[in-house]
């Protein structure tokens, strides 16, 4: 309760500063979805609607995982603040969903050394370009103080994450690098050390050291004894960026009922992707994932990811960002409380963001930066 109420209050948020006026429109209206887009609100729809926009005004979504960097890469030139309409996502759109933060995933090619740790380091680079070149919209931020700031300041936060662990080369060494730089969330799959077997010692090692970091470990993707180990390793509370209910689609990245309570009961987030292929072919495909989660989980553990920008067919009346009141207004017409979608939205993403910051300075108090390395704890290095 006391997250939420923080949540409710953001001036209250530890370095937020004064609001101010965003750019342009600055009320409910700024954020409802393009009336040219598909399936524009039907006769009865007006009120959920309305009381969509205001939620999304005052608790706007957390999105856990955009491809946009990988996109942008490919484009010659592009203006985002202007509207860019060879991507999912642009700051109007991104207004207009009522989006006030967005993780931007940092691809790399999936075998761990060079190659990966160069095309993080690139994204990384391009990330902070990208930011740069659209400072009235978007502000590269790192915890939830900064995304609360930004918020207030009228900006769309962009968190640097999630990378895939092979990025990290087996060392300890390139994943504080890759955090100094800005990195703030690690997929723990394609890797040695996190595998079907779960984590081996120096997996549990790269886990602690994430901690005392303060970089948050993703386990969309990661086997499920993986998820077990991890959850009992971690003091920081996890993520999956990119799962939905197993139990209502068979994808391999979502989770079955058991995972998702242990999710929820260690304090974790699963962040439901508005994909065809994990959550169905229409919005009401999409709240049937948040409800079963909410339901198996609890409403602290669920969150939101876009997956924009990634190559992903979306659900009908949900092709990007602008699109998010239009799943709200779907859960308040399902009898959703105000107060679990701004968990849903904003609060659980800020939760778990504090949580990294205060695991991480108190983990900084116990232990000084791993020296180990994955052949002392594992004896040998992979093949």
């Amino acid at each position: 309760m006391a997250d939420l109420q923080d949540d409710l209050h953001p001036g209250a948020e530890a370095g937020a500063a004064p609001f101010e006026e965003p750019p342009g429109p600055s009320s409910a209206e700024a954020v409802r979805p393009p009336e040219h887009r598909p399936a524009a609100p039907g006769p009865g729809d007006g009120e959920p609607l309305d009381r969509a926009l205001a939620v999304l005004a005052a608790h706007p979504v957390a999105d856990g995982h955009g491809g946009l960097l990988r996109a942008l890469a490919r484009l010659p030139w592009y203006d985002l603040e202007e509207g860019e309409s060879t991507v999912d996502t642009d700051v109007p759109r991104l207004r207009r969903g009522g989006v006030g933060a967005v993780f931007w995933a940092l691809h790399a090619p999936g075998e761990p050394g060079g190659r990966a740790t160069g095309a993080v380091l690139e994204q990384l680079d391009l990330l902070r370009a990208v930011v740069r070149a659209h400072p009235e919209g978007l502000r590269a931020v790192h915890d939830a103080g900064e995304a609360a700031d930004a918020r207030g300041r009228g900006r769309i936060g962009v968190l640097p994450g999630p990378a895939g662990a092979a990025a990290i080369g087996d060392s300890l060494g390139i994943l504080r690098s890759l955090h100094a730089l800005g990195l703030r969330v690690l997929t723990l799959t394609g890797v040695s050390w996190a595998g079907e077997a779960g984590l081996t010692r120096f997996g549990e090692e790269v886990v602690r050291e994430m901690n005392r970091l303060g970089v948050l470990a993703d386990l969309s993707g990661a086997p499920a004894a993986t998820v077990r180990r991890t959850l009992a390793v971690s003091r920081t509370p996890v993520l999956c960026t990119r799962s939905a209910a197993r139990a209502l689609r068979p994808h391999p990245a979502n989770l079955p009922d058991d995972l998702l309570a242990a999710l929820g009961a260690a304090g974790g987030l699963c962040m439901v992707p508005l994909t065809a292929e994990q959550t169905g072919p229409t919005v009401r495909d999409v709240a049937d994932h948040l409800d079963h989660v909410r339901a198996v989980a609890g409403p602290g553990a669920v969150g939101l990811s876009g997956t924009y920008d990634t190559g992903a067919a979306h659900p009908l009346e949900l092709g990007d960002p602008s699109c998010y009141p239009r799943l709200v207004a779907e859960l308040l017409r399902r009898g959703w409380e105000e107060s679990d979608v701004a968990l849903l939205t904003w609060g659980n993403v800020q939760r778990v963001l504090r949580g990294a910051t205060f695991a991480a300075r108190a983990a900084r108090d116990r232990r000084e930066p791993s020296t180990a390395t994955i052949e002392a704890l594992d004896g040998a290095a992979p093949a």
